[in-house]
């Protein structure tokens, strides 16, 4: 919500509706094209666009901690996360779609491999917000509520220094 506020407030006519499909505690391989999780989120993304005649100006994206267990995850990240946005993109028939990813602040043994291959993505229309400092709660996991609501604000201020105005 705080990344929908501080759009609206800084954006003049700018309307936002957020389509939620976050499910903790999964990996990328469970968001590849043809798994439940993947289909779902590209049914429900085209679903808010017929029952509201607006548009998907965004895809936020904050996942990766689940790869951080082991190295093989670690290592296949980057290009799973290509693939996913490629697919994303090719699904949803929006070759441009912004993507404004979040480098993990928490993780596993291997969080810096996948924090280098979020950070190491480098394709058209996708930009990376850096977690890594902001306060997590006692499970050294999660972002406090404080820490999400600064998040939510990083990521508005990616997609209007970025994308608004681009269309």
């Amino acid at each position: 919500m705080s990344f929908a506020n501080a759009v609206v407030a800084r954006a003049e006519g700018e309307r936002v509706g957020l389509v939620p499909c976050a499910v903790g505690g999964t990996a990328i391989k469970e968001w590849a094209r043809g798994e439940e999780l993947y289909e779902s989120m590209v049914a429900r993304s085209k679903e808010s666009v017929n029952k509201s005649g607006g548009r998907i100006k965004a895809l936020l994206w904050y996942q990766g901690e689940s790869d951080a267990s082991t190295d093989h995850d670690a290592e296949a990240y980057q290009q799973n996360m290509e693939a996913f946005i490629s697919n994303v993109r090719e699904d949803l028939e929006l070759p441009s779609l912004p993507i404004i990813q979040v480098a993990l602040a928490s993780g596993d043994k291997y969080k810096e491999k996948v924090r280098e291959a979020q950070l190491g993505i480098n394709l058209q229309n996708v930009v990376c917000v850096d977690a890594k400092g902001l306060h997590l709660k006692e499970d050294h996991l999660h972002l406090t509520t404080e820490a999400q609501v600064k998040l939510g604000h990083m990521l508005a201020e990616a997609y209007l220094k970025h994308f608004v105005g681009s269309d």
